[in-house]
């Protein structure tokens, strides 16, 4: 029996995805069970937590559930709205508190795929209802995406993005 030969115009690339591959399955088959359901029940904690405490005490709560490093970011409707921490802080404590002194937010639909035993990606549908400061009432629904991640002051938000459905 002869041994098959592959031929390939790119044997790097095909063992930089072998290696890859390869060690993704190591990833996970020392991901246990009970590690994915700690990971799953503690995110979804903090989800949690992020609605009651937004509706409760309004947006400049989010800056509790950011992740306070540079590498932070935030998008909206496919637009990157915080490239970092600093222009999130700004933004909060110095325009949204006064513009939007109150969010109501629900999430539903929640997903929550654990990634190692301390990164998770979120994704939810969720509905709010904003209002500004003159107390108008505005009602807004989408999606959202993110990255948490486990810090030594628990599970914060390393990135996110908002998708938002317009109606016309």
């Amino acid at each position: 029996m002869k041994p098959l030969l592959v031929s390939c115009k790119y044997p790097v690339f095909v063992g930089f995805m072998f290696c890859f591959i390869s060690s993704c399955n190591n990833n996970t088959q020392s991901f246990t069970p009970k590690e994915r359901s700690l990971v799953q029940d503690s995110v979804q904690l903090m989800v949690e937590s992020i609605a009651k405490d937004i509706s409760n005490e309004g947006p400049v709560i989010w800056l509790k559930y950011f992740e306070n490093v540079p590498e932070f970011l935030m998008a909206s409707d496919g637009q990157l709205v915080f490239p970092n921490i600093d222009t999130a802080t700004n933004f909060i404590n110095n325009i949204l508190i006064k513009v939007m002194p109150k969010i109501q937010l629900r999430w539903s639909n929640i997903r929550i795929d654990p990634l190692t035993a301390g990164l998770a990606s979120i994704s939810a549908v969720y509905h709010e209802n904003t209002t500004d400061s003159t107390g108008k009432m505005t009602p807004h629904d989408g999606y959202f995406t993110g990255i948490a991640r486990q810090t030594s002051k628990g599970w914060k938000l390393r990135n996110a993005h908002w998708s938002s459905i317009v109606t016309r």
